[in-house]
């Protein structure tokens, strides 16, 4: 496989009591390993199981269960963890679990019954004749997706930014208990739309591990490159709306036309501009003879050379380097506390990249994981080019290995009775987590989805603070979080 993965038999994982759970977490992360995930399920009329992933520095995962019930629930593991918030209050929303000293238990996405509460959201508030609030969305001037921002400034300085989110919830992983499992995809790839590849991917390594499925190298390549024509493309759209938002022209509108040759490229592939319908449980529906090699060469050509260009221009130039740098400022300590993934963790100097650790097309051609140390708006720039560059310069080499490769689908309907498959991908955003567990009739039981952003929503909150309000939008564009994604 080209991603993490690790499937295990649901018998096999000890059930530990709550507060044994919490220790083991803690005692972990304090070992070196990384909070991955973590998430709850209703086990009976009260009862709840729980469930944590870590990975090791070396990259492999693992499963620690525990029990509880909502009325016990579980101390908190945020004050201790701080990367733990977003999970705990994702738990007490979605099970009604208590969680004992959380400072910050809020809702993440007003679930179910919630839907209609939005409006009792409990901003913080700052106190003070001179301080001002500014309320922006949830709908926005622009064509972007909802959700509520609120400023506490004094001046122009924000001293305070809280976001609020959930207007686009479409009860996801309620949807992905429904049919038949190897014919989800075109609903998984909607999930976040940018990241159509990186969560179908995680979504086929689960069920194909289920399934007892071993994809071939030829797929393995395929459903890479698709992934990484997708972090090109995303890049190039993210340093397009940070142009746009300086004012500078001419790489907007450069950015943007090149944009256009990624995803075109993934059109010839597989039919979609955005790489719908080329990865299935199975295989990868996507086709390159000869003579369509020679056309993704060529594209692949291009995009260097004129990335080059533009790319000079842009960072050398004077009101480029006075907007971006030391503005929307994450520290390595900082992003390692609120666990931050992904491009926002790597701009910090946090060296989290799934595809250090992934087997076949990574280990064959190996993408080191690049950082920048600074971890402001300058410091996300340069890593999308940096990225854009190691991208292009590994599909050129991948390609000459597979010259073609062809359309390849097999996998069964069923799947292994009481497993719990957990799958991460590297997407252009970080890490996308899926983890699917079967009943013991193979039936899927629970399915659990993490796109990058819900982790790191907090990281751009802390990135404006100090700042003026005039710098959120490069500050937002520089993070370019999914509003669905966190939704889901």
């Amino acid at each position: 496989m080209s991603i993490v993965r690790q499937t295990t038999q649901v018998g096999a994982l000890a059930v530990l009591p709550a507060g044994e759970w919490r220790e083991r977490i803690v005692q972990g992360v304090a070992s070196g390993n990384r909070l991955v995930t973590m998430f709850g399920r209703a086990a009976g009329a009260d009862a709840l199981l729980l469930t944590a992933v870590l990975q090791r520095p070396r990259g492999s995962l693992e499963i620690v269960r525990g029990a509880t019930s909502r009325g016990a629930g579980v101390h908190a593991l945020t004050r201790d963890m701080p990367a733990a918030h977003c999970f705990e209050r994702e738990m007490h929303e979605q099970l009604g679990m208590r969680v004992v000293g959380h400072p910050w238990l809020k809702p993440i996405r007003y679930e179910g019954a919630n839907r209609g509460r939005m409006a009792e959201y409990p901003f913080y508030r700052l106190e003070g004749k001179e301080v001002h609030e500014v309320s922006v969305g949830p709908i926005h001037a622009g064509i972007i997706e909802p959700g509520a921002f609120r400023f506490m400034c004094l001046g122009e300085t924000v001293h305070h930014l809280e976001i609020q989110l959930g207007y686009q919830h479409r009860a996801v992983e309620a949807l992905l208990l429904r049919g038949k499992p190897t014919a989800l995809t075109p609903l998984v790839e909607t999930i976040a739309g940018d990241t159509s590849i990186a969560h179908a991917w995680a979504h086929c390594a689960a069920i194909e591990s289920l399934a007892g499925v071993h994809a071939g190298e030829e797929v393995e390549a395929s459903r890479a490159v698709a992934l990484e024509l997708e972090r090109i493309a995303m890049h190039l759209s993210g340093l397009s709306g940070l142009a746009q938002d300086i004012g500078f022209a001419q790489g907007a509108s450069t950015y943007g036309r090149l944009r256009t040759t990624a995803i075109n490229t993934s059109m010839i592939l597989c039919g979609s501009r955005f790489g719908r319908g080329w990865l299935r449980p199975g295989g990868a529906q996507a086709t390159m003879d000869a003579a369509t090699a020679d056309v993704v060469r060529g594209n692949i050509a291009l995009l260097r050379h004129d990335i080059a260009i533009i790319n000079e221009r842009f960072v050398h130039a004077t009101t480029v380097q006075h907007r971006f740098r030391g503005v929307g400022v994450v520290t390595m300590r900082e992003a390692r506390e609120l666990g931050l993934v992904g491009l926002a963790a790597r701009a910090s100097g946090a060296a989290i990249d799934q595809r250090a650790f992934g087997g076949a097309m990574y280990s064959q051609f190996p993408i080191e994981p690049l950082v920048e140390a600074t971890g402001d708006c300058w410091a996300r720039m340069r890593l999308r080019i940096r990225e854009i560059d190691a991208s292009l310069a590994w599909l050129a080499r991948v390609l000459e290995r597979f010259p073609t490769f062809t359309s390849v689908r097999s996998c069964p309907d069923s799947l292994a009775p009481e497993q719990l498959a957990v799958t991460v991908c590297e997407g252009w955003r970080g890490e996308v987590v899926h983890c699917i567990e079967t009943d013991a009739t193979g039936r899927v039981l629970h399915y659990k989805v993490q796109d990058p952003s819900l982790r790191n929503w907090f990281g751009l909150a802390l990135a404006v603070r100090t700042n003026e309000i005039s710098d959120f939008p490069i500050c937002n564009k520089s993070f370019d979080l999914s509003y669905c994604g966190n939704d889901l």
